[in-house]
């Protein structure tokens, strides 16, 4: 086990499965299979999920609503996925906890550090809803902020590529993938990685970041194990950078301001 507590972070769309919106069951399930192997080796699992599948606070500039408000519905959106992630959680039977940036007292617990970190300790997964609970901020930010504040060893973002590349591989054939990369290199080439605020919170707290392929089975539990899956992003390289033959047709992209955080 290389990682004693990680926090995890998944993109709503990623709940799409094959679908235009909404939770694909299929998907869910597979999710929350991963989670709780990860879980049976003993790290602690902290997990954040964004909205987009659902809604997000950028649209609601689009449809004319004020950004402030849609923001909050894309919080309240976080909170759904949330709450269908731990209830596939719970028929695996694991012990999950649901913390909210937003007080929802009838469905989820208010978000205390503290009691997060008793959580953890006690062996549950934990899942952190409503971003931080202030318009503005992404899920992104929220994964960075959270992990900081549990003291976790390593934010894993979860998407459907299996690392960072040099381009947009669907654009430009020649694309490929870094196995590690540093903070600084990601800023100086413009990478699409996190938003500029979780991104920086991660490079000033020294908290390294993987970006791998949540879709692909066994992933998180090799990652678990201290394999070499997807793109390290880290403080600093000491080893020569190769870059290994492109593996996927899509770079990860941005989650937008109201998978909120």
């Amino acid at each position: 086990m290389k990682y004693k507590r990680i926090l995890l972070k998944l993109s709503g769309e990623a709940l799409m499965g094959q679908q235009q919106y909404g939770i694909d069951a299929i998907r869910l399930m597979q999710y929350a299979e991963e989670i709780k192997r990860a879980a049976a080796t003993g790290t602690q699992v902290a997990v954040v999920i964004g909205g987009g599948n659902i809604f997000r606070g950028v649209q609601a500039e689009a449809f004319g609503l004020d950004r402030v408000q849609g923001d909050y519905m894309g919080m309240l959106a976080t909170v759904i996925n949330s709450m269908a992630l731990q209830s596939a959680l719970e028929k695996l039977d694991v012990n999950t906890r649901l913390l909210s940036g937003v007080t929802i007292q009838r469905v989820c617990e208010p978000y205390i550090r503290r009691r997060a970190l008793r959580h953890l300790e006690k062996g549950r997964v934990v899942i952190f809803g409503a971003g931080i609970g202030s318009p503005y901020f992404t899920t992104d930010s929220a994964a960075s902020l959270r992990a900081i504040e549990i003291e976790a060893d390593v934010v894993l973002k979860g998407t459907r590529v299996d690392g960072i590349y040099t381009a947009d591989p669907e654009k430009d054939p020649s694309a490929v993938r870094y196995p590690t990369i540093t903070f600084d290199e990601v800023m100086e080439k413009n990478l699409n990685v996190m938003d500029m605020t979780a991104f920086t919170l991660c490079k000033e707290n020294n908290l390294p970041i993987i970006v791998f392929d949540m879709n692909k089975a066994g992933n998180l539990q090799r990652l678990i194990d201290g394999e070499t899956v997807g793109t390290l992003v880290t403080m600093k390289v000491t080893e020569p950078q190769p870059l290994n033959a492109k593996q996927s047709s899509l770079q990860p992209s941005l989650d937008t301001p109201t998978e909120q955080a």
